[in-house]
């Protein structure tokens, strides 16, 4: 009995006081917060870059729950050449306008230079446009990923498939919208392995002409082999032509010097008897 009354007093307190509160985080130091070997911002970037980077801060920030004074000190401390050129005039404009210097108005201000609007816009416009082209899968996949965090209105999963699917080149994506998939992840697996056997027929293909290419390439060696000794046939004729031609024209040269030999004999004869 005293322990159920001890558990009631309990339970009654728990009501009167709340739950406990909940610790508060540990302080953050900025040595603590540089462990994590931030990069510094020079605002020579592109706007990409630009997002990216301030993206990777708040992700350091929400995981270590660091409170906004910190987070815009430490922000602060990152910032080097023309972008803490450009924080220092920005920071005495909002003095002067006696503007709440704060976490969330440095990103907002940081945004809007770096990262504007327009460039915004123009990234939901081409993923609203987006198609696969002459890019392979995991580049359009990376494509479409990306252009989507910038698309304003909420992404449902099956309007996501689709809008992935209609991209596709006509080949994949006849063989893809069968299928019928709503979860993104595998719609793109789906789709890389219907591109990776593209690429294999193509490599297939590629050899078979090396082949064909190679078979050629000894059937002309081989014909130019035949037509080789054909012309060393024909050279071996022809000389032999020129030796039997040269030996007539021989037997010729000596039949004559022999029939000079006789005439010079037989005038020699002659002239003697005359005398």
């Amino acid at each position: 009995m005293d322990a159920l009354r001890q558990l009631g007093e309990n339970a009654a307190g728990a009501q009167m006081y709340g739950p406990h509160p909940q610790p508060p985080p540990p302080e953050w130091s900025l040595e603590d917060f540089l462990k994590h070997q931030p990069a510094k911002f020079d605002g020579k970037t592109s706007p990409d870059q630009a997002d990216q980077w301030m993206k990777d801060m708040e992700r350091i920030f929400d995981a270590k729950r660091c409170p906004d004074e910190s987070r815009l000190a430490f922000m602060i401390y990152l910032l080097t050449g023309e972008a803490e050129h450009w924080w220092a005039s920005m920071r005495l404009v909002m003095e002067e306008k006696h503007e709440d210097v704060s976490w969330e108005a440095f990103k907002r201000r940081f945004l809007s230079e770096y990262f504007p609007n327009s460039v915004r816009y123009a990234k939901e416009v081409e993923f609203l446009q987006l198609t696969q082209g002459n890019k392979s899968m995991a580049e359009y996949a990376e494509r479409f990923k990306h252009l989507g965090h910038f698309y304003t209105m909420p992404l449902d999963e099956e309007w996501r498939c689709r809008k992935f699917e209609n991209g596709l080149r006509g080949d994949i994506r006849l063989m893809v919208a069968p299928l019928s998939i709503k979860d993104f992840d595998k719609e793109v697996g789906a789709g890389n392995g219907l591109g990776q056997h593209e690429v294999e027929d193509g490599l297939g293909g590629g050899e078979h002409e090396v082949e064909d290419g190679v078979g050629g390439g000894e059937h002309e060696v081989e014909d130019d082999s035949e037509g080789r000794k054909e012309n060393v046939d024909v050279c071996e004729e022809e000389e032999e032509d020129d030796t039997h031609v040269d030996d007539v024209l021989l037997e010729e040269d000596t039949e004559s010097e022999t029939c000079n030999q006789q005439v010079l004999v037989k005038v020699k004869i002659h002239f003697k008897s005359s005398l």
